[in-house]
């Protein structure tokens, strides 16, 4: 018995020093281990009279838990030690200035999307959209584009092949084609989106945005038209009265076609949208041309409606008092600070499209 008086006074003092985990772990090892010290002291019990055992065992067992509570209390220590070293060690200064936060800004073209998408939507239409690259039909024959208009040029129109099949849409109008097709009437939509024409200048490029509209149905008119048009500018220029007028124009895919001039008068060196003696161009429409409904299967006898088209970029430029198309694509982070948007304020009709 007094080899396991000395075993467990021998290891007590060691585990009383300043140790670390691996040599706690090293003296479970030694104690308890196959060939352990306290392993070895049970393995003589079967040598020990019957009477002896008993005592010799309790003792045993009594030395066991004792240095085994002790090794689990200076585990618990060390890894409180460790722990409160780590947090002294990786403490925030909270006394410093905290980092600079960069927000990005939604860009105007984005802006302007989102506020003409909420506008529409106010008054019935779903938004839909469609490939950048399109089929020849679609994007011409289907719209009633003759085969020798001029935007099927190679000098206005990107083709993708020799064979002239397939190009980067010149317009959003397939879109329109690809919704009537796949359902069925009435129909009224506008299609946002990336179009494409050879073009490039102060005023135009390569790649600009247009929104178009079609509003397919019975009994429509030259007048749902005009309301529609009326109401869209008025909110778009968050404007209470808008001089309006429509100059008779030709497009394939409309019979009659009109361009739509609003009033407007400059103060200050600035355009000031809604009265004024002046006239700025700013879409094209008409009523749908019954080819184009016959094209997509739509009864001509009991449907008609009107279409428009809206270039995006150039309503943020009138909108906004930006005189370049050119700085759109430009990338310039300085320019996006100075025009861009909250992106946390989606516009919407009845809060205001822009703040």
């Amino acid at each position: 018995m007094s080899d396991i008086i000395k075993i467990k006074e021998e290891y007590i003092s060691k585990l009383n020093q300043d140790i670390d985990l691996n040599q706690v772990n090293q003296f479970k090892t030694e104690l308890f281990g196959k060939n352990g010290k306290i392993s070895n002291e049970f393995k003589k019990m079967g040598s020990i009279s019957a009477e002896a055992r008993k005592k010799f065992a309790s003792d045993l067992n009594a030395i066991k838990d004792e240095i085994q509570n002790l090794i689990s209390k200076k585990i618990q220590e060390i890894e409180i030690q460790e722990i409160n070293l780590k947090i002294k060690n990786e403490k925030v200064d909270v006394t410093l200035p905290e980092r600079s936060f960069s927000q990005g800004r939604i860009h105007p073209v984005s802006q302007v999307i989102d506020e003409i998408s909420s506008i529409f939507s106010e008054i019935g239409f779903n938004v839909e959209e469609g490939p950048d690259v399109e089929n020849e039909y679609n994007n011409f024959s289907a719209l009633n584009t003759p085969n020798n208009h001029p935007a099927r040029d190679m000098h206005d129109t990107f083709y993708l092949d020799k064979n002239k099949e397939f190009l980067l849409r010149t317009h959003t109008s397939p879109v329109q084609v690809r919704t009537m097709v796949k359902g069925k009437p009435p129909f009224k939509i506008i299609a946002p989106g990336r179009t494409y024409r050879s073009d490039s200048d102060q005023t135009h490029s390569p790649m600009f945005h247009q929104v178009e509209g079609l509003h397919i149905d019975k009994n429509i008119n030259m007048g749902h038209l005009k309301g529609c048009l009326n109401y869209f500018i008025k909110e778009f220029f968050e404007v209470d009265k808008i001089k309006m007028r429509f100059r008779p124009s030709h497009f394939p895919f409309t019979e009659p076609s009109a361009e739509v001039d609003i009033g407007y008068e400059v103060k200050d060196g600035k355009i000031v949208i809604g009265e004024g003696n002046k006239w700025l161009e700013i879409l094209g429409c008409g009523m749908v041309h019954p080819n184009v409904l016959k094209n997509v299967k739509v009864d001509t006898l009991k449907y008609q409606g009107y279409a428009f088209g809206i270039g995006i970029d150039r309503m943020a430029m009138l909108k906004y008092g930006i005189n370049d198309l050119r700085a759109f694509f430009e990338t310039d982070y300085r320019w996006l600070n100075h025009f861009g948007f909250d992106p946390l304020d989606v516009p919407s009709s009845y809060r205001g499209l822009s703040r």
